[in-house]
């Protein structure tokens, strides 16, 4: 099978471009031939809120990626459509996950399907839909999510609540665009397991300069208000007096003004309780912060699906998350880690109750076990079935 995926890679970085390749290298495994294409313009540089929007990691040589996309330029979708359609791959893969894309995607798509002459074999375009619409509000979904939607002959998502978002979506403009209810697939998030080997605590610490007599929460990604490290700053101030070897380790770059949690670190008499790393974490360094933590804690106000949670699994770290979007679908509250309401004083019973109780070896054994549930082939299997329901 023919397969081209449409969405951020090399030189990109981040998660969503780590998904891309690695969805693109279990295509691969599976015998097909695959070519992503990527940006050459992602977002306006006066748009990104970050220091850089590219890696410092070496091009994978394994994959055929071609930089071809501008998000901000409609001639370049008016010429990348109809190449695609002159090539006819069997599947065209648009990775979304901000309304920003919608007109780049839905316009290449409706460029793919379109032809004069129906004996033209036509190409399955099936979205992979890590968000439907934004964290943070945005005018954008409204104008140019349904475009996007109604570009595409399936989806996968990687959550039940992203995939409501498509149906209803759908449901109000069925009329406009007089389409049925589309065809979804969940699969969830796969886990991230090219990280390498599980760092032990204390050669995790050492590479960190940390003391591994610490007990050490770990918030990593990128931080932004909907991500609720407010909330963990609250609860750790709930816990310091009777945890007291237990510290916080922020990894990740600031989307927003750091101060302002600097200053609730102050008010909080948390100074001597929180380390601050404010960058971007490459891969090569993230089994040294997991190898470091003992909970790994994701506060957020908001979330459709985490891929800091998959890499938890990955490493077989308990995970304390809040019970927004998908997240609570995946993390058994009591047996790998806690689900709970986003709300500071529910956050501190569970790090009491996972430090006063040493709840670590028994949500390591059931880790272990249930990671097994999320294999890439599952999700390269939901784009199969997809396509075999599509030429039913």
């Amino acid at each position: 099978m023919k397969i081209v995926i449409l969405g951020t890679a090399y030189p990109y970085r981040g998660g969503l471009a780590t998904f891309t390749e690695r969805l693109a290298r279990q295509f691969q495994d599976e015998g097909n031939e695959v070519e992503v294409i990527t940006f050459t313009i992602q977002y306006p540089s006066f748009l990104f809120p970050g220091k850089t929007q590219y890696t410092t990691d070496p091009a994978p040589k394994d994959l055929h990626i071609t930089r071809r996309l501008n998000s901000c330029n409609p001639f370049n979708w008016l010429r990348v459509g109809p190449m695609l359609r002159k090539q006819q791959p069997d599947l065209v893969i648009c990775c979304y996950w901000m309304a920003f894309f919608a007109p780049l995607f839905g316009t290449i798509c409706r460029l793919v399907h379109h032809s004069i002459n129906s004996s033209i074999h036509h190409s399955n375009c099936i979205a992979l839909v890590h968000n439907m619409f934004g964290h943070e509000k945005s005018i954008l979904d409204k104008l140019f999510a349904p475009y996007f939607v109604h570009s595409q002959d399936a989806f996968v998502t990687l959550s039940d609540a992203v995939a409501k978002e498509i149906k209803s979506l759908n449901s109000k403009l069925s009329t406009l665009y007089s389409k049925l209810q589309p065809l979804v697939a969940i699969s969830p998030h796969p886990i991230y397991d090219h990280y390498g080997e599980r760092m032990s605590k204390e050669e995790a610490c050492a590479a960190l300069h940390l003391n591994p007599n610490k007990k050490y929460l770990l918030f990593f990604g990128l931080v932004r208000a909907y991500k609720g490290l407010d909330l963990l700053l609250d609860a750790l101030e709930r816990i310091k007096d009777t945890q007291p070897d237990v510290q916080l380790l922020i990894a990740g770059e600031f989307y927003e003004d750091e101060d302002k949690y600097r200053q609730q670190i102050i008010r909080n008499g948390l100074v001597d309780r929180v380390i601050l790393r404010n960058e971007f974490i490459p891969d090569a360094d993230l089994r040294k912060y997991f190898g470091a933590a003992d909970l790994i804690v994701q506060p957020y106000k908001s979330a459709t699906q985490s891929g800091v949670t998959q890499v938890a699994f990955h490493f077989e770290k308990p995970i304390l998350v809040t019970n927004v979007g998908g997240l609570g679908e995946i993390v058994h509250h009591g047996k790998m880690g806690y689900a709970v309401a986003p709300d500071s004083q529910e956050i501190a019973e569970c790090m009491e109750d996972y430090f006063a109780h040493n709840r670590q070896t028994a949500f390591t054994a059931y880790l272990q076990k249930e990671k097994v549930k999320y294999g890439w082939d599952r999700m390269t299997q939901a784009f199969v079935q997809l396509m075999n329901q599509l030429h039913d």
